[in-house]
């Protein structure tokens, strides 16, 4: 059996695994100490290292562009409004335009229609009287 001394203590067989479980837990737990005090030491130097100025004015500088580009959104989205305004007046304009031509044309139509029939008419009576006449004049010749 192993037997060893540590501390002016001798210890054997299960002792002995005990102590060195106790002792590399110690090591490890003493490691991640000094492992955490070290990235602490590490981030305190970032920390303090930050300029706190440098950032404050580009937060301003940022503020300030976005507030221009809002500024600038907003001029665009008045304008789109009034060219659709401007557009919706000017179909509306072309619409009575062709509404006027429509029934401009209609009104057109229906006086030349009158006009073809007035003749048509006339032409169908003077024809008729010539037929009759025509008629009267073979009927004495015959």
């Amino acid at each position: 059996m192993a037997e060893f001394e540590f501390a002016g203590m001798t210890f054997k067989g299960g002792k002995a695994a005990i102590l060195l479980t106790a002792l590399s837990t110690l090591g490890g737990a003493s490691w991640a100490a000094f492992e955490f005090y070290k990235d602490y030491t590490d981030m305190r130097e970032v920390v303090q290292n930050i300029d706190v100025d440098a950032i404050a004015a580009r937060n301003d500088v940022m503020e300030t562009k976005l507030d221009e580009a809002i500024e600038y959104t907003r001029d665009i989205k008045s304008g789109l409004r009034d060219d659709i305004l401007r557009i919706e007046k000017q179909a509306d304009r072309a619409e009575d335009k062709v509404r006027a031509s429509e029934e401009k044309v209609r009104e057109m139509i229906d006086s030349a229609s009158e006009r073809f029939e007035t003749k048509r008419d006339a032409l169908s009576s003077d024809t008729s009287r010539e037929i009759k006449e025509l008629e009267e004049r073979l009927e004495k010749k015959l």
